[in-house]
C-alpha cells in the first residue's frame, strides 16, 4: 500500500502542532513523521493527545505503555527501562512520546506515530510510536509507546506539543491505503 503525504506542519517557536483536518475515513492508517523536533526548554517531554471534536478539546481517555533504551555519551549508564510513571491508565492527559528532550542544536529528536482506523465508530483507536533523540543530560533514547484511545467516537484531530515551552519541528501526516 502506498503512503500519501496529506500535510506538513512546520513549527518554529510554536506551542503546539495540530492536525485538525483530513483525518477521516479516507484512510484506515495515518502515519505522522517527526523530523528535527527541538524544544525551547531543556528536558521537556514531547507529547501527543487526540480529539473527537475537530481540535476544540484534546482530552481523549487513553491506556498506554512506555519503555525506552538509553545510553549516555560518556558511557556512564546504558539500560532498557519500562517507565510506569510515563504510562497512562485510563487518563486524559497528554502521552509522552519522548522524555527529557535536550534543547541544544545536537539534541533534536525524530520518529513516527501510527494511528489505526481513527474514523471507525465501533472499536477503540490503537496507536504506537517510536522516537529517537538526545536528552538534556546527554543520553540517547530510543523510545517506544503503545496504546489505545478508549472511545468508539471518531478521532478527527491530533496535537503534538512539549510538556513545557515551545518547539521547532517538522511533522508530516500521511495516509496509507
Amino acid at each position: 500500500m502506498a503512503m500519501t503525504l496529506i500535510t506538513t506542519n512546520t513549527s518554529s517557536g510554536a506551542a503546539s502542532s495540530s492536525f485538525t483536518s483530513s483525518i477521516d475515513s479516507t484512510y484506515k492508517l495515518y502515519i505522522f513523521k517527526f523530523i528535527d523536533v527541538n524544544p525551547a526548554t531543556d528536558d521537556a517531554d514531547f507529547t501527543v493527545n487526540f480529539s473527537t471534536d475537530g481540535g476544540s478539546n484534546y482530552n481523549m481517555t487513553k491506556t498506554t505503555t512506555f519503555f525506552k533504551a538509553h545510553h549516555y555519551e560518556d558511557d556512564a549508564s546504558a539500560a532498557v527501562d519500562y517507565s510506569t510513571g510515563r504510562d497512562i491508565a485510563q487518563g486524559t492527559g497528554y502521552q509522552i512520546l519522548h522524555s527529557e528532550m535536550g534543547s541544544g542544536g545536537d539534541e533534536c529528536g525524530a520518529g513516527t506515530l501510527w494511528l489505526f482506523n481513527p474514523s471507525n465508530t465501533t472499536y477503540v483507536k490503537h496507536f504506537y510510536s517510536r522516537m529517537s533523540g538526545l536528552t538534556g543530560g546527554n543520553a540517547h533514547q530510543d523510545v517506544y509507546v503503545g496504546g489505545y484511545v478508549n472511545s468508539t467516537s471518531d478521532v478527527d484531530a491530533v496535537q503534538f506539543k512539549m510538556s513545557s515551552g515551545n518547539m521547532d519541528a517538522v511533522i508530516k501526516m500521511y495516509g496509507v491505503g
